[in-house]
């Protein structure tokens, strides 16, 4: 199971420096946590991240082998702003409402939050799978986590692109497999693994892959939001 850790940011800048970097519009942050991202220049998912609002501040929640990365992007990016970010604190997975989340407190059953999180699209980043997709292979922008009317955000450009003028090939699918768990990252065939977790008689994975190249799986179904067009509407 993945180790997760979570930052406080606070400081009069950091909701101007948050949405500078996050690709969803810090407007819509909430209370509960909104899973989006940090890109790099490319546009590729540099730090997969979910993100609350707190009195003081923001909460955010990330893996925990991407803390160190994150502090030095944080500390390149925020020098000139009054911004304070706490050392990483350990957060566990939790599931409330048949919705995966998490809490601050103590670990709960971390293989249910793994199969609601398989079942509900809720994928979560690594090392090894950072800079690896783009927000809309992911089925980020479906699920809130991208804001295309927002102002400037690192690799915007590329991302508002591929959205306006373009359409991804591969993305996000939800299959059942037989066989050994395949790791995070690696390729299956034509597909890229992003997570999976065992079954009785394999495994199930979410995966980026094109459809036609998902012929050897069983497909199996996401929320109704995350089956909609990959493309712009």
């Amino acid at each position: 199971m993945t180790d997760f850790c979570y930052f406080e940011m606070t400081g009069t800048d950091s909701e101007k420096f948050l949405q500078g970097q996050i690709t969803a519009n810090i407007a819509d942050i909430g209370e509960q946590f909104l899973p989006t991202a940090i890109c790099n220049l490319k546009g590729r998912v540099q730090f997969g991240i979910w993100i609350a609002r707190t009195l003081a501040g923001f909460d955010i929640v990330m893996s925990a082998d991407m803390a160190d990365s994150s502090i030095m992007h944080i500390k390149k990016y925020g020098a000139f702003s009054k911004i304070t970010l706490s050392s990483a604190n350990p957060i566990y997975p939790d599931v409330i409402d048949d919705i995966p989340t998490f809490n601050k407190t103590q670990q709960t059953d971390t293989k249910l939050w793994e199969q609601l999180s398989i079942k509900t699209g809720n994928y979560w980043l690594t090392a090894k799978t950072s800079e690896m997709y783009q927000p809309q292979e992911l089925r980020l922008h479906q699920k809130g986590g991208v804001a295309y009317d927002k102002g400037c955000y690192l690799g915007q450009e590329i991302i508002a692109r591929l959205y306006f003028k373009a359409r991804p090939k591969a993305y996000l699918h939800r299959i059942l497999g037989v066989g050994a768990i395949p790791p995070t990252g690696s390729d299956m065939g034509r597909m890229s693994v992003v997570n999976a977790i065992a079954t009785d008689t394999g495994f199930e994975a979410l995966v980026i892959a094109r459809p036609e190249d998902l012929t050897t799986v069983e497909i199996l179904p996401l929320p109704k939001a995350l089956q909609e067009d990959i493309g712009r509407n």
